[in-house]
């Protein structure tokens, strides 16, 4: 079973390291450019300084025609900016808050014979003249992150590749849910939006493009950031055993440098960039139940009061496309749902919250008193084709155009056509296929000239191609959605979940990790996957529990149920064709039983989730935690202790899950039951109540952990113990009936 535990301790701190890469030497790799930017036959190597210019937050270095600013924003925050042909790409950011990009500090110049650099209250910028080559390090001497001197800054054509060097005891966290193990070092990856599903451990890219890793040597943490939204790739010691690389196909060469020196750190520091995730609506803590699809209305009931029949804590259920008429995005089927707004106000006196999807693909349906594609139409709000013409891609509805989210005008358009759905008093928006997915094409989306308009404060007003764009479309999609919500009902907090998004698109969704299949190892995917999403930025996540391609086994059901019961999202979801995987279905009484306390058990912890989650709102430290997070120095050398466990998260900074050491159907936990009748006013770990086994000893396989030697902090006893009152009496249904008034919203 699973081993939750209460923990605090002195670990000390450790180092945190992100990385991800493709596979790229010199030669193949590619730069900086908008959309006129150098020549394909362009070939520039930054290998010597040629001249200098001290700055007072920097310093400006040529190397022939080439331009490399190196600036300090906060003195632990670099940022470094080159041009290929002297002139610097332009100053303007999708992912970096406004008063981040343009903070400043002042700094100490510090020139030799043969360096230039500067130092901050907490860092030293050493440039070495011949061969350039760029090393940061603290105060301490500590190295943050260092140039390969044989591997120079190199463009081709309009591509870019930096090559950076990488100790044997350095490791690489973050690049968002990229499939694959914790640790990114001796992986690559590649940034580029895509609609993968039924994608396993090796597949790549996936759905989200999050350019930010954390690393992590000898309790030292730091974080670098490529701001690039064009096709990006991440090399960790594949290339080169002693170094990594990033870079890009196209766009600027813009990166950061961030230091800890402890990982909690540059979480904030990031987050300080890039924006935190808002609170979010207390319901969306709770249980929710989902799958494509449920329909017709009489389906949508069934399933509603068999939640509350089984007494199964619930808080949502969503509609995927089929209650719309046609697969119509803001439209709903009549002969399906012949009383749909009824239906959510009955959902809503049961507090059930309704969630829909609605994706971006709008219907090309001319004269046919189309509302999204009449008005899109007419204020000229969708994509267009290098002719000027509007583009149209086929997707679910068929024939379909595509809202022009680079627009200010275009996203403010797009949020005013939720008002009816939030008059009828739906609580959440689930922003799907966003990447933008679209189907008959190889590509998968959209053609690499398709015409995005940019007017968007900050930036120049100028026409992108898609290659340019297309990673940033999903992120602007939920932009619209969210900040047409907050003017629709200024007094509710927006739930809106994305399948697709760029760095600093947890400012306006929360977000899952797509299309994952019902098996075992996607089971133990699901926590590296969800980690380094939450040190990605992202807090407010989750996965399909049970698996959304194919049907789990009933153990693996049970299990899966589990763990997401400690997830920051706890949602049920599957594809159409596969079988019913409600907490009641593919099992025995005795799964339903275990299924349904440890959902109840999500519940009974909900005020400790609340307050993490506000933490999250304010610090940016996700709800979701690898141990290093609060414990950088817990092994003796100080590597991360994640490495040396089976996927234990906290939650938080207090609580500890533990699943079996190793998941799989022989390891399937056969009873610990564990109440959360836990007295947390001192900390101690979760211990099974001595009698409450109620399967064969044989099958259990939890685990009861003690607290290292080195620890000083005293550990909570947590009573254990499985209350014998009936789940009717036990539990309330929902948020709404345990609430108290602070959480009207």
């Amino acid at each position: 079973m699973l081993n939750v535990r209460l923990l605090r301790t002195f670990f000390a701190p450790v180092a945190c390291v992100i990385s991800a890469a493709l596979i790229a030497g010199p030669a193949s790799a590619f730069l900086h450019a908008q959309s006129n930017g150098p020549s394909k036959s362009l070939h520039v190597v930054l290998d010597r300084i040629t001249s200098t210019q001290p700055l007072p937050n920097g310093i400006t270095i040529h190397s022939g025609a080439a331009q490399m600013q190196v600036t300090a924003l906060r003195d632990d925050l670099l940022r470094v900016r080159i041009g290929a042909t002297g002139t610097l790409p332009e100053d303007a950011s999708w992912a970096v808050l406004p008063q981040a990009r343009t903070a400043t500090v002042a700094v100490k110049a510090e020139t030799s014979g043969a360096s230039v650099g500067f130092s901050t209250a907490k860092l030293r910028v050493r440039i070495q003249r011949d061969p350039l080559a760029m090393t940061v390090t603290d105060l301490a001497g500590n190295v943050i992150a260092e140039d390969n001197p044989e591997r120079p800054i190199e463009f081709h054509g309009s591509g870019f590749r930096v090559y950076k060097r990488s100790p044997e005891d350095e490791h690489y966290f973050g690049l968002g849910d990229k499939p694959g193990p914790l640790d990114r070092r001796n992986e690559a990856f590649t940034n580029w939006n895509t609609d993968a599903f039924g994608w396993q451990e090796s597949t790549d890219p996936i759905y989200k493009s999050i350019p930010f890793f954390i690393t992590f040597r000898k309790g030292v943490a730091a974080g670098i950031f490529l701001d690039n939204t064009w096709r990006t790739s991440f090399e960790f010691n594949k290339e080169l055993r002693d170094g990594y690389s990033f870079g890009a196909e196209g766009g600027p060469l813009d990166y950061y440098v961030l230091y800890g020196p402890d990982p909690k750190a540059v979480v904030r520091e990031w987050t300080w960039m890039t924006g935190t995730t808002p609170l979010p609506p207390l319901w969306s803590l709770g249980y929710q139940q989902s799958r494509y699809s449920y329909f017709p209305e009489a389906e949508a009931y069934r399933i509603a009061n068999r939640l509350r029949s089984e007494h199964i804590p619930a808080d949502a259920i969503y509609f995927d496309i089929d209650y719309q008429l046609k697969n119509r995005p803001f439209t709903v089927d009549p002969e399906k749902f012949p009383h749909f707004t009824q239906m959510i106000q009955d959902f809503k006196a049961k507090h059930l919250h309704t969630v829909l999807i609605t994706d971006l693909h709008i219907a090309n349906l001319p004269n046919q008193n189309y509302k999204p594609y009449d008005e899109g139409i007419a204020g000229n709000h969708f994509v267009h084709n290098p002719d000027g013409s509007v583009y149209t891609g086929i997707v679910w509805p068929g024939p379909a155009v595509f809202p022009d989210f680079t627009q200010q005008k275009s996203r403010e358009w797009w949020g005013t056509l939720y008002n009816d759905f939030a008059k009828m008093g739906v609580s959440g928006f689930w922003n799907d296929m966003n990447e933008p997915a679209l189907f008959e094409v190889a590509s998968k989306t959209m053609p690499d000239q398709t015409q995005h308009r940019i007017e968007e404060h900050g930036f120049k007003t100028r026409v992108a191609n898609h290659l340019e764009i297309h990673n940033v479309f999903g992120m602007q999609n939920t932009r619209g959605t969210y900040e047409g919500l907050r003017k629709i009902n200024p007094d509710q907090r927006p739930f809106v979940l994305t399948r697709a998004s760029y760095a600093g698109g947890q400012r306006y969704s929360a977000t899952w990790s797509g299309d994952n299949s019902s098996t075992w190892n996607h089971l133990r995917q699901t926590t590296p996957q969800l980690i380094n999403l939450g040190l990605s930025g992202f807090g407010m996540i989750g996965a399909d529990v049970g698996g959304f391609a194919g049907s789990p086994q009933p153990e693996l059901l049970t299990k899966w149920l589990e763990i997401a019961a400690f997830h920051p999202i706890d949602r049920d979801h599957t594809s159409m064709g596969t079988n019913p995987q409600e907490p009641w279905e593919n099992g025995t009484a005795h799964d339903l039983d275990l299924r349904r306390h440890f959902i109840e058990e999500r519940y009974r912890l909900m005020s400790y989730l609340y307050t993490t989650a506000e933490e999250m709102s304010r610090t940016g430290l996700p709800i979701m935690r690898p141990l290093f997070l609060e414990f950088p120095n817990a092994s003796k050398d100080r590597h991360p202790i994640d490495l040396n466990t089976n996927n234990e998260f906290l939650v938080g900074p207090d609580l500890l899950i533990a699943p079996s050491p190793v998941l799989t159907r022989a390891s399937y936990a056969g009873g610990q039951r564990y109440s959360a009748t836990c007295s947390t006013t001192t900390r101690q770990s979760c211990l099974p109540l001595a009698g409450t086994t109620t399967g064969p000893a044989s099958e259990s396989r939890s685990r009861v952990r003690t607290p290292p030697a080195s620890a000083t902090t005293t550990y909570p006893t947590t009573t254990c113990r499985f209350p014998s009152t009936p789940p009717s009496k036990r539990f309330p249904s929902s948020l709404a009936q345990a609430r108290s008034s602070r959480f009207s919203h």
